[in-house]
């Protein structure tokens, strides 16, 4: 009787579990070991396999993922064999892949990336380069949002999965290597040679976060933000609510996929005039770049300083940030505006 009790209460247990949401962070702590694993054995980045499964099956609580260990969406297709599901999807109750174990979805589809003729161009890309593979992965045809890469970029990014590449990489050279947390939630380098590289990785962060705040700050009473090279400009006019073709605009840039290096990005428009009265140029600096230092429109200061914008200005020039420079020669030798 008591054995019988006991399996009643495992089945009104299991079946809470089931019904609950799980969060993000709980289905990666669930799965990273999978993706780590099948990085390893097939050759799909860990972060991508996670990043699919936290969009794909909503971080384990669709109905795919629940009902048929579905974790990709992926459909029957003619050469699938096995058991099968009915979801609305694209079309009203398509047929899907069920499978008995999330290991087996795991699998599964890492094969179905490796198998497929379409999607062998993936493996000739970098392992650790996750931002070609997430377009990669919307040019191949796996899914028909046309801000697929963008959101999983946004995923790996927002819960450092990358980490879990950088671990599988380092695993597959050791196998001993085991879970050891990587602090570098800014590593934005194409190759993994050695743990160097990712100190180095480190130290070049911090003296960048010396500079500038993480986060939203004001430069000029205007909102900035200091982004990463490679960062899709997308993903910041989506984390920050801002038209896209407007950020392009407050920061005067033409348009373009992702920010080309490290820089300040502004929200909304600079103003016209500078806080201060003047700029003193430094060591390899443009005018874009004082412009945005500043929080001052491009404009405004080739304007008061009567420059073209390809002028290259040199180190210790001043530069007038509020009223225009006087062409009499009238400043002292120190403050001449270069020309």
């Amino acid at each position: 009787m008591k054995k019988y009790v006991f399996i009643l209460i495992l089945f009104f247990i299991s079946s809470n579990i089931i019904a609950q949401r799980i969060t993000v962070e709980q289905y990666i702590d669930l799965y990273k070991e999978l993706a780590i694993e099948e990085m390893i054995r097939s050759g799909v980045p860990a972060s991508i396999t996670l990043a699919q499964g936290i969009l794909e099956a909503e971080y384990g609580n669709s109905r795919l993922a629940k009902e048929a260990n579905n974790h990709f969406g992926i459909k029957c297709k003619e050469t699938w064999t096995g058991p099968t599901i009915r979801h609305t999807d694209d079309a009203p109750w398509e047929c899907f892949r069920k499978y008995g174990t999330a290991e087996e979805s795991y699998r599964d589809h890492s094969e179905f990336l490796r198998t497929r003729k379409h999607y062998a161009f993936l493996f000739d890309l970098d392992i650790m380069d996750y931002k070609s593979w997430a377009y990669g992965l919307k040019k191949a045809g796996y899914a028909t949002n046309p801000r697929y890469p963008v959101i999983l970029i946004g995923h790996i990014e927002k819960y450092n999965l990358h980490e879990y590449s950088v671990i599988a990489m380092k695993r597959k050279d050791n196998p001993q290597y085991g879970l050891v947390k990587n602090t570098d939630t800014s590593f934005q380098t194409k190759k993994l040679e050695a743990a160097v590289a990712v100190v180095e990785q480190k130290i070049e962060n911090t003296q960048v976060k010396k500079s500038y705040p993480e986060g939203v700050f004001e430069i000029n009473n205007t909102k900035v933000i200091y982004a990463k090279a490679g960062t899709p400009w997308m993903v910041i006019a989506d984390q920050y609510r801002v038209a896209l073709h407007h950020l392009f605009d407050f920061n005067e840039l033409n348009e373009q996929e992702t920010v080309e290096y490290d820089q300040l990005v502004f929200l909304k428009r600079k103003r016209k005039k500078g806080s201060v009265e003047y700029h003193t140029v430094r060591e390899g600096e443009t005018l874009y770049a004082i412009a945005q230092s500043e929080g001052i429109r491009l404009s405004s200061l080739l304007d008061y300083n009567h420059l073209s914008r390809d002028k290259q200005v040199s180190k210790g020039t001043i530069l007038f940030l509020q009223s225009e420079a006087p062409l009499n020669g009238s400043l002292s030798d120190d403050k001449k505006v270069g020309k």
